[in-house]
């Protein structure tokens, strides 16, 4: 009677190891097939932010484009008259006379 009752016991514990095999297995395909939807939406969203920035590049371009000759005509002028400026700007600069002003006074 032991014996049986061992040997009941032995199958009820493979009838339950295999039980959570077949457990473990759904979940792991369950798993997998939630995450399939997560893949899909994230290739969208990845599509969706190029195009987004592909547009806004478009957009820059455009923007820019009108003002690329001023651009152009400023840093021409600027090349042209930087070392006048400078050369004003040193001269005022060093050309600077100290003075007291009329309402300071010494208290002594």
């Amino acid at each position: 009677m032991a014996s049986q009752s061992q040997v009941i016991q032995q199958q009820l514990l493979q009838a339950e190891k295999q039980d959570a095999k077949k457990v473990s297995r759904a979940h792991k395909q369950k798993n997998r097939r939630l995450k399939q939807p997560k893949g899909a939406a994230q290739a969208e969203i990845e599509q969706h932010c190029l195009q987004k920035e592909k547009e806004f590049k478009a957009k820059e371009a455009a923007a820019l484009g009108s003002h690329r000759p001023r651009i152009t005509i400023l840093q021409t002028y600027f090349q042209q008259n930087r070392e006048e400026v400078l050369d004003n700007l040193l001269a005022f600069i060093c050309s600077i006379q100290p003075e007291i002003p009329e309402n300071y006074h010494i208290d002594g």
